[in-house]
């Protein structure tokens, strides 16, 4: 038994899955940042404040997060396009170290993968560092830092509310827009808003630009540790590492928390 569970195959249903979705989130996400406020972007001549632009953005960003957890992305490896979610998940046992790091490894690969075609924008996309999550130019690092802590523990909070209560489980996705909406408004100023180090990782790369790139995976870290200390009593509810599609989980590497009494089955 213990022999046969060391020698399992590789999951590549798990790891392309994962690479897709990190892959699609940052090639729409981005390109629609590069679209709202890059240099001779018409919609800049339309909607001049950038609040309600940063607010637009977050929440359609949002929206394919959400899209690709419906997804049957979604329905195999759960969508979590995103390396803490991926370790909450693994810090709250739902999934193991060897699936944890499958998962980290194809949404990276897929985060630069996904930036590629993004090169496509040429000078409006280089104006914006191609969507590049960069400290705001009048913030402390501190300041940017705790911004990312606080987004990020935010996010794996809520994930916790909706997906540890069956009367919110099926709406987590219609919560990630909303979220993203609030929290970029107010944060993306100060840090970008990125919650994801894959997200901050693939752009990037691609423009070169790697100030503060410390801040996109220490912030993130630190704020999901803080959720998951907090959060540590929903744990038992969490029956499966997924955004969606609760009742699946064909993957056979997934964790399900075991009946229990009083628990949520």
């Amino acid at each position: 038994m213990g022999k046969s569970q060391e020698r399992q195959p590789f999951p590549w249903s798990l790891f392309l899955s994962e690479l897709i979705g990190t892959g699609l989130l940052l090639l729409c996400g981005l390109s629609l940042v590069i679209f709202m406020f890059g240099t001779g972007s018409p919609v800049i001549r339309v909607i001049l404040n950038e609040g309600p632009r940063r607010q637009i953005t977050g929440f359609i960003f949002g929206t394919v997060g959400a899209l690709i957890s419906l997804s049957p992305v979604g329905k195999v490896s759960g969508a979590h396009i995103n390396p803490v979610v991926t370790f909450a998940f693994f810090l709250f046992r739902k999934i193991d170290a060897r699936t944890a790091v499958v998962y980290v490894l194809g949404q990276l690969t897929g985060a630069i993968l996904g930036c590629l075609p993004l090169l496509a924008w040429g000078a409006m996309g280089r104006s914006v560092a191609f969507g590049a999550t960069l400290p705001g130019r009048f913030y402390p690092l501190g300041m940017v830092l705790g911004g990312e802590i606080v987004t990020t523990f935010c996010l794996i909070t809520m994930l916790c509310v909706f997906i540890g209560f069956r009367a919110l489980r099926r709406f987590t996705p219609a919560m990630i827009p909303v979220l993203y909406a609030i929290m970029s408004y107010y944060e993306a100023p100060a840090s970008g808003t990125s919650t994801n180090p894959a997200r901050s990782l693939g752009p990037a790369i691609i423009s070169g630009q790697w100030n503060g790139w410390w801040i996109y995976w220490v912030g993130p870290v630190i704020g999901m540790l803080v959720a998951v200390v907090v959060c540590n009593s929903l744990a038992h509810r969490v029956e499966v590492a997924k955004l969606y599609h609760f009742e699946t989980d064909r993957s056979g590497l997934l964790r399900r928390t075991p009946k229990k009494a009083g628990g949520v089955t």
